[in-house]
């Protein structure tokens, strides 16, 4: 099974899931714009991916840009951030057999689906 950590405004999400559903792998959808992840779930989520809260934010973002470019955070500070920003969250973000990635580009999140 493959988790999704999902934003239904992001094109990139949406091309995954169609992708997962129309090659009949077996997936769950975690809105997390309507679902806020807990920082313990963004702590474990970074964990699986191997990376700093900081490298998980969208730069190109207007949040990012308005309240936070050029803040020199620590990493408990940046994960709140995100806690409380979630569509700062690079997306879509996989998960299977414990560990994550960001579904960009497209190609390689297809091998990592089905291997």
């Amino acid at each position: 099974m493959v988790k999704i950590l999902y934003n239904n405004s992001c094109s990139k999400s949406r091309g995954i899931l169609e992708y997962l559903d129309e090659n009949g792998v077996p997936f769950e959808i975690i809105d997390f714009i309507k679902n806020p992840l807990s920082e313990l779930e963004i702590r474990t989520v970074l964990k699986k991916l191997r990376m700093a809260a900081k490298d998980l934010i969208r730069k190109n973002e207007k949040i990012f840009k308005e309240n936070y470019l050029d803040k020199e955070l620590s990493e408990d500070e940046w994960v709140k951030v995100l806690v409380e920003n979630p569509s700062l969250i690079q997306r879509p973000i996989l998960i299977k057999d414990g560990v994550a990635m960001i579904g960009r580009p497209v190609e390689v999140a297809k091998f990592f689906i089905v291997n």
